[in-house]
Parts: structure tokens; C-alpha cells; sequence
């Protein structure tokens, strides 16, 4: 029993000189401090300008009462949208037009609905919405009295502003 006491002495002994000792610190370097954020350059602060670029927007038109954009047209949106991208800060009012057929009230409601529609793929090919307006003109301004030609009253046209 006392060689029993003595061994767990011992044991008791280099444990404690153990955890008073403990292990060396392992050396941890900082790391280098992150150099701060260079001052804000005042040149870009400036309001951006719009650009000024002649632009040739074409209509697109729509089947007979129908104010979803076609995959023809949806091509034309995209060539009208490659010249909007490089005119930041212009303003466009979309227009929407209808044939003579249906009452005025419904040609121009038909004609907002073809406006906003062509608005909102223009929008979901990344163009600002804010740079829109939408009018609808229903059946007022007619391109052809001409009825086997009435397609073509169904359009929208886009005016930039002035």
C-alpha cells in the first residue's frame, strides 16, 4: 500500500507540475493590419450626365387583340434595347395603338396593355424602368383605314423625349 501511495504521489505530482507548466504557446504572428479604403474619388460623385445618342427605336406590333410581344418583335426589342443601353439617362414614352375593331374604351385599355407589356420586357432585358412612361392612343391614330391592312394599327412606337 505504501509503494501504492507513493506512486500515485508521484503521479499526482507530475500532474500538477504538468498543468501548472502546461505546453509552450505555439507562436501566432498577427496578421497584417488591412491598409483602409482610399478616400472617395470626388470626379465620380458628380451626377452621371445623360448621354446623348441619336436613337432609331423601332415599333413592334401585336396579333389581333393581343398584347403579348412576339417572338419577331421580341427581336426588335432587343436592337431597341442595345441603343438604350448606351443612352443612360433618356426618357422614352412607349405608345400604345389598336385598330378601329371594339369600342374606344376597350382599344384603349388594349392599347395600355400592349404599352406596359412592351415596357416589361424591355425592363426584364435589363433596362431601367424608371426611364419609361406608358400612353395609350387606343384607336385615335391610325396608320391605314384600310381594313385587310388593320395589322399594322396594332403597335407600339417609341418617342423619345425631348
Amino acid at each position: 500500500m505504501k509503494n501504492t501511495a507513493k506512486i500515485l504521489t508521484v503521479f499526482l505530482g507530475t500532474l500538477l507540475v504538468l498543468t501548472m507548466v502546461g505546453c509552450p504557446k505555439k507562436c501566432v504572428v498577427p496578421p497584417e493590419p488591412v491598409p483602409p479604403p482610399p478616400p472617395p474619388d470626388t470626379m465620380s460623385e458628380k451626377p452621371i450626365e445623360p448621354v446623348k445618342v441619336a436613337l432609331s427605336l423601332a415599333a413592334i406590333h401585336f396579333d389581333f387583340d393581343k398584347s403579348d410581344v412576339r417572338a419577331g418583335d421580341a427581336t426588335i426589342l432587343a436592337g431597341d434595347y442595345d441603343q438604350l443601353k448606351k443612352a443612360t439617362g433618356t426618357q422614352v414614352t412607349i405608345e400604345g395603338y389598336c385598330d378601329p375593331i371594339g369600342t374606344s374604351e376597350y382599344n384603349m385599355a388594349l392599347g395600355m396593355r400592349r404599352a406596359e407589356s412592351a415596357k416589361s420586357y424591355l425592363v426584364k432585358l435589363g433596362a431601367n424602368m424608371s426611364m419609361f412612361s406608358t400612353i395609350s392612343f387606343g384607336e385615335e391614330k391610325l396608320v391605314t383605314q384600310d381594313e385587310k391592312q388593320f395589322e399594322l394599327n396594332r403597335r407600339c412606337e417609341f418617342k423619345p423625349a425631348q
